[in-house]
């Protein structure tokens, strides 16, 4: 049943659109006169967050520094979740068509398949000031949608598509327990809903360039069936011409009458 192999990496990219969108994020220190004193662009890695918090939570004690801890602030994400969004099904026998190697030739592509993709972003911070620095720095812009325009296929520039990103839902966690010295870790987890549109292989179709036109009258054949009175055949003027390019139609002449309005 399935036998043509194609890849649009439209996952992997819809992970890269993902992360892109956060990797530019800094914290600010100032001092008590409202100075800046330091400034810190928050790590962004992809992976789950469960991982993360084993790695801070390795070095407890800050007393007995016998491990590097891992830096905070620093942000991790991972893609939780995909389904099937049927709201956005179009009719499975659609199709769009962009232009091939050559004038003659076409390629076709069907209806894609929509699905919702779960992401999750995790905010860890020391303190709260920085936990809210990073998150005031991504709320405004999601009400709560923000959409970004892709190019979801390799090698067809002119195919651009939005991709609405939603984000859903903001937890906090405040990891701070047991004794004063302790390391303390502030987390915010954002959940977002990405909808992403899936295509299937690409096939190849030819031009159409003869559109042929046959008129019957009812009932005027024998046993009463249909009779053809008319024949037509439309082409394009010239007729190698390119879709791109300018040009008429031309209605040939051989029409086949073969049936007499007059002496009907």
């Amino acid at each position: 049943m399935f036998g043509t192999h194609f890849y649009h990496q439209r996952i992997r990219k819809s992970v890269a659109v993902f992360g892109t969108l956060f990797n530019n994020l800094y914290v600010l220190r100032k001092d008590s006169t409202g100075q800046v004193i330091s400034q810190v662009k928050v790590p962004l890695s992809y992976g789950p967050q469960r991982k993360f918090l084993d790695r801070i939570r390795q070095n407890p004690d800050l007393d007995n520094d016998t491990k590097v801890a891992i830096k905070l602030p620093r942000m991790s994400f991972e893609m939780i979740s995909a389904t099937y969004d049927q709201g956005r099904q179009l009719q499975k026998t659609n199709t769009f068509l962009q232009a091939g190697i050559n004038a003659g030739s076409r390629k076709k592509f069907y209806s894609w398949v929509p699905y919702n993709l779960g992401f999750q972003l995790s905010i860890y911070a020391k303190s709260q000031d920085d936990a809210l620095q990073i998150v005031e720095q991504i709320l405004p812009y999601f009400n709560p949608q923000y959409t970004v325009t892709i190019k979801p296929v390799d090698g067809y520039p002119n195919i651009k598509e939005d991709m609405p990103l939603t984000l859903t839902s903001v937890d906090f966690s405040d990891d701070y327990e047991s004794q004063l010295e302790t390391r303390r870790t502030i987390i915010y987890t954002l959940t977002f809903d990405m909808k992403v549109n899936f295509y299937g292989p690409i096939t190849d179709g030819s031009v159409v360039r003869t559109a042929l036109t046959n008129i019957f009258e009812q009932n005027r054949g024998l046993r009463d069936s249909d009779l053809q009175v008319a024949k037509f055949r439309t082409r394009p003027d010239p007729f190698g011409a390119s879709a791109d390019s300018d040009f008429g139609y031309l209605d040939s002449s051989d029409y086949n009458y073969l049936f007499d309005f007059d002496s009907a």
